[in-house]
């Protein structure tokens, strides 16, 4: 395995280094000298421009800026940005995105958990009227055209029925007072869902599983949602900021439901798809022969297995939340990665477009290493021999 690992690191830093380098020719391809910028931005004096000049490297040959391009990436110094100057490239990447990932982590779980689950139950009552439903909502879903379908959700919940805020991050009424930003607020609440996600992950990792009995077992994941859920809310509660964060949760209800609505229908495909092949599996006939329950067949032997491209998909899919939360943060004025993205590019913001790019590499190819290594253990099949996943014999 660590053989593996390490061939999979070096072709990541190998791919990294090639969208790096296609990345700094395309915008030096784009018509334009960068250096106008700099003539044209009034509260940038001539001092000034000469220094920047001089940390950009300018005034070098262009194989000489592109190895300090190189450099500047994989020693983290970003530059400094053209449309919010003197800001740091790297401090606005770290403000925004937090809140993208947040945003399209927490859709991408709540679509994979509601795909799965109805994927895995169509597929077992396959030509019933639940499937056929259910088939044709995650079609329909899954082909809209999402501008469209956020624009809709904003009429119907936003504006019609008032039942929440209609875009942006937060309310400006609400934090005329508040004693803490809105980002200290939000990483309060990113520490908070660590924590939480952290419970879980341990009582779903090594204590439901090992109780015997089914009451158990949902009594305890009860008792785990609860009381994790009483703590958290018992803790801002106290600490004053409760509406804060109410607020801040308010205005991600509609990017995440609309997100989700979108998403479901292709985990919920692929997992029926999935789960049709499986189903025909000789152990899965040869545990149905054995006279044990549907539901066990159904949930530990055939789901298990038609997971894996389920799970590979999610994976890869977190690894293009920029490049997705382009419209969404567009749509819903939502102030993250994406968006940011969008208004360098438009501003001709050099630095910070190249930052949010390289931020977006980068979590793409993290993505890719964790969807081969998941791949590698979860799959039955497969085997990792002389750091090459090979059949299992």
């Amino acid at each position: 395995m660590a053989r593996f690992l390490g061939i999979r690191l070096v072709q990541a830093v190998v791919t990294l280094i090639v969208y790096m380098t296609v990345t700094y020719f395309i915008l030096q391809a784009m018509p334009g000298d960068i250096t106008i910028l700099f003539t044209q931005n009034p509260r940038i004096t001539a001092e000034v421009r000469q220094e920047l000049a001089y940390r950009l490297g300018l005034d070098q040959p262009w194989y000489l800026q592109y190895l300090n391009y190189m450099k500047n990436i994989f020693t983290g110094n970003l530059g400094v940005s053209f449309s919010q100057y003197p800001r740091p490239v790297w401090d606005i990447i770290a403000e925004r995105a937090p809140r993208t990932v947040v945003l399209f982590f927490t859709a991408t779980v709540v679509s994979f958990y509601i795909g799965f689950l109805l994927g895995r139950i169509i597929a077992w009552h396959r030509g019933t009227r639940f499937d056929y439903a259910a088939t044709a909502a995650g079609v329909t879903f899954w082909t809209a055209f999402y501008p469209l379908l956020g624009l809709i959700m904003m009429w119907l919940f936003a504006y019609t029925l008032q039942l929440v805020p209609l875009n942006q991050f937060i309310t400006p009424a609400i934090w005329r007072d508040a004693r803490l930003s809105s980002n200290q607020v939000f990483g309060m609440m990113l520490a908070n869902m660590a924590l939480f996600s952290g419970l879980l992950l341990v009582g779903y990792g090594f204590g439901i599983p090992r109780i015997g009995t089914v009451s158990g077992r949902v009594l305890t994941e009860i008792g785990l949602w609860g009381g994790g859920l009483l703590a958290t809310g018992a803790w801002w509660a106290q600490s004053g900021l409760a509406r804060y964060a109410l607020d801040i949760l308010s205005h991600m209800v509609l990017p995440v439901a609309t997100l989700s609505l979108v998403s479901f229908g292709g985990s919920m495909l692929l997992m029926r798809d999935s789960m049709l092949e499986t189903i025909r599996e000789d152990y899965v006939m040869a545990a149905r022969a054995r006279g044990l329950p549907e539901r066990t067949v159904r949930d530990r032997y055939a789901a298990r297995t038609a997971l894996l491209p389920v799970i590979t998909s999610l994976t890869l899919s977190i690894g293009f939340v920029v490049s997705g939360g382009i419209v969404t943060e567009t749509v819903f004025s939502w102030p993250g990665l994406g968006l940011t993205l969008l208004e360098a590019a438009r501003l001709y913001d050099y630095p910070l477009a190249t930052g949010a790019f390289a931020f977006t590499g980068i979590f793409v190819v993290v993505a890719h290493i964790v969807a081969d290594i998941l791949h590698a253990l979860l799959d039955p099949r497969l085997r990792v021999v002389g750091g090459e996943v090979t059949a299992a014999e």
